[in-house]
């Protein structure tokens, strides 16, 4: 299993990129790699092309991947499919770097869950709608979604409709780590941040 922490957002609403942000010395992104290193798996770093110069400067570039221009898909499947098609035979664990409340009590949870019951997919669900950011992706299930798109029938890009292809197996979050998914999307979010 290979950990795979996605920056390659747009960061539209914030005005800047969001793994850049700083908290307490450290960017997001370097906070969501520590996380998900705290489960002894390789992590990399998925990022859009504009990003690698700034991102050289906080990783070794052997852990940064760009998104392969090949795919024209939108938004974070396009990463995902990126590391996939490099990685053809690994799950991935994958955390979006601006899940910043995210703390490894949690990763472990899935991390374990996942290896006592492997499926296509684990996903966590809080409020009725699925996290898919923060979930785990058998290699068979990414195959299946690469070969939908590859023959024209990934009719949508979305990580939802991406789900809807594959057979996950849903777990619902303890109210204990509700926080931890915290969204903080514009600016003036950052003042709730509570890490």
């Amino acid at each position: 299993m290979i950990g795979v922490i996605l920056s390659g957002g747009q960061s539209v609403r914030m005005g800047k990129d969001k793994g850049l942000l700083q908290y307490r010395q450290q960017t997001w992104v370097q906070q969501a790699f520590n996380k998900l290193s705290s489960l002894q798996i390789p992590v990399i770093v998925s990022v859009n092309t504009q990003q690698l110069s700034s991102y050289q400067s906080i990783f070794p570039t052997h852990l940064l991947v760009t998104d392969n221009p090949a795919l024209s898909i939108g938004g974070p499947l396009r990463g995902i499919l990126t590391i996939h098609l490099l990685y053809p035979d690994e799950d991935l664990f994958i955390l979006a770097c601006d899940m910043i409340n995210m703390q490894p009590d949690l990763l472990t949870y899935i991390f374990k869950e996942y290896q006592d019951n492997p499926t296509d997919a684990l996903v966590l669900i809080k409020d009725k709608h699925p996290e898919p950011l923060c979930s785990i992706y058998s290699a068979k299930a990414l195959s299946r979604i690469y070969t939908l798109f590859t023959n024209q029938e990934l009719h949508k890009h979305s990580m939802k409709y991406a789900l809807d292809q594959l057979k996950p197996s849903y777990l619902p979050v303890a109210e204990k780590w509700t926080g931890y998914f915290n969204n903080y999307n514009t600016l003036s979010d950052l003042k709730d941040i509570q890490l």
